[in-house]
């Protein structure tokens, strides 16, 4: 379980975050929401110990980045929108490197990296430089180097865009099936992102959380029984 208390940020003498709660649960998929500047980057590089907390924490099954910086960071994995992956490196090298940055010994890498590179489907780039690659490729090279760990909460920001549709399916079957036994938070302004996977929804504005729902109960905000509809009547946009 992942707990967060009153979480605040200030950047650029700015406040971005403003008292944030919320727990997320084992076996769910939830959907961050919110406008362009609401503060999603941010509170994502929080929970990751990216930015350190001005106020507030951040514990997972109960134990904090006191308890330990690396142990509970191994249990966590963020992929950025953009970047994330070495050029220079082929996919072997660059997801050999992100199992030794995370402490994977030999046995766990050989064995996530048998799952990761079938379930992902990178067996025939896997000696490829990563420069080469699609973007589609990219950035399940990129997942599949943040998820060396096995970790327990794995936050993705826009992970299907630029995905052809055939990708984003079998992405969101991964990510449904992974996310039985763990917690996955996805960023996303694609709303048939958030009915194809999402059980719970996070929205935020101007930093902070404005609402804790389900796709089906934020439908009923809009008469068209619409995510988009209720999104944009939410956000007032």
């Amino acid at each position: 379980m992942l707990v967060v208390k009153n979480l605040a940020k200030i950047l650029g003498g700015r406040q971005i975050l403003h008292n944030i709660n919320f727990c997320l649960k084992k076996g769910e998929i939830i959907a961050l929401l919110g406008p362009n500047g609401a503060g999603k980057t941010t509170l994502m590089r929080c929970l990751v110990g990216f930015y350190d907390l001005d106020e507030g924490s951040v514990s997972l099954d109960d134990k904090t980045m006191a308890d330990g910086r690396d142990e509970f960071l191994k249990n966590m994995a963020y992929v950025p929108e953009v970047g994330g992956i070495y050029p220079e490196m082929s996919v072997f090298e660059y997801l050999a490197f992100m199992a030794k940055l995370k402490n994977v010994d030999a046995k766990s890498f050989a064995n996530n990296l048998k799952y990761l590179v079938s379930a992902l489907e990178l067996e025939s780039v896997i000696n490829q430089k990563c420069e080469t690659l699609s973007k589609g490729y990219k950035k399940r090279t990129a997942l599949a180097g943040a998820m060396m760990s096995y970790p327990k909460f794995l936050i993705l920001d826009e992970p299907t865009e630029g995905l052809d549709p055939k990708q984003k399916q079998h992405l969101r079957e991964f990510l449904k099936s992974y996310g039985k036994n763990n917690i996955v938070l996805i960023s996303t302004h694609i709303m048939e992102e958030v009915e194809a996977l999402a059980d719970r929804v996070l929205m935020i504005k101007n930093g902070r959380l404005i609402c804790d729902t389900t796709p089906d109960d934020m439908k009923k905000v809009s008469a068209q029984n619409s995510i988009e509809n209720s999104f944009c009547t939410m956000m007032d946009v």
